[in-house]
């Protein structure tokens, strides 16, 4: 395992919103530093994502110095939104989880809801130290996330990708293969590795950052959303389906818990330490 190398880094600014890859990036104790503390909820606060909107792949969120973003969507002219002002939160539910989040502006509300044809709000995350815990029966006292779906980074393997993707070549829908990494959606993605070794891992070192490990990430209708267009297929789903099956979820990398601040970087060493 001397040859694990932090293949690529990840970061989504807007939940949903296409990935944005980065050379470096600070570790905080509830994920990288600018993923996943914008998102968007519907008329009743429940979150809204790729599952039911799949428009949001070709969606982008550059961040901006202090917290904003820069919107930026096929048909819509750019749009810059600051980090919201004391206005009191809102109560949003990311799949039964109730947290409150800040409401951006009526013109952010005004440019998702026309992109998406339908009403939506842009709700902010003010203090990530407190707002949401991690996954409960998985995490550890005083551990949140920011608006990722349960866990403050995900990891994913180069030798898995490429091991899923052989096996997608010999299933019933082998056109839709090779898949690129972006299905997953992940944060920080390994090379050097063996195919799957990850499904043995309890804690890993990037760099300076030591992570928990403490369950795999259980996959969704979102990876078969090809990530450039916005179309729906049957893989990666059909084929983790007969291959990658545990309990009730199909899994693929690992979710991941920080035990320390830090900076990781393309290049860095990746240590299996459980």
């Amino acid at each position: 395992m001397g040859n694990a190398r932090l293949q690529s880094i990840h970061v989504h600014p807007v939940k949903a919103f296409r990935g944005l890859e980065l050379r470096e990036a600070a570790v905080e104790p509830w994920g990288l530093a600018g993923d996943r503390r914008w998102m968007l909820i519907d008329d009743g606060g429940k979150v809204v994502t790729q599952r039911e909107q799949p428009r949001l792949a070709l969606a982008a969120a550059e961040p901006l110095p202090g917290g904003g973003v820069r919107l930026s969507a096929p048909g819509r002219a750019p749009l810059t939104v600051p980090v919201p002002g004391l206005v009191g939160t809102v109560t949003a539910d990311i799949f039964g989880t109730e947290v409150e989040a800040v409401p951006a502006g009526g013109e952010a509300h005004a440019w998702c809801s026309g992109y998406l044809e339908a009403g939506v709000r842009l709700v902010h995350m003010d203090d990530p130290a407190t707002r949401r815990p991690v996954e409960s029966g998985y995490g550890l006292p005083g551990e949140t996330v920011s608006f990722a779906d349960g866990y403050p980074l995900l990891v994913t393997a180069q030798a898995s990708l490429d091991a899923l993707n052989a096996l997608i070549a010999r299933g019933d829908h082998a056109d839709e293969g090779p898949l690129p990494m972006n299905r997953f959606r992940p944060n920080v993605v390994v090379s050097g590795t063996a195919a799957w070794a990850e499904d043995g891992w309890t804690r890993i070192a990037v760099g300076e950052v030591v992570l928990r490990v403490p369950k795999p990430c259980g996959r969704c209708v979102v990876t078969t959303t090809d990530q450039d267009t916005g179309r729906r297929g049957k893989e990666p789903l059909r084929t983790l389906a007969r291959h990658r099956r545990l309990d009730r979820e199909l899994v693929f990398g690992q979710n991941l818990v920080p035990e320390n601040r830090g900076t990781i970087r393309v290049g860095d060493p990746v240590e299996i330490l459980g």
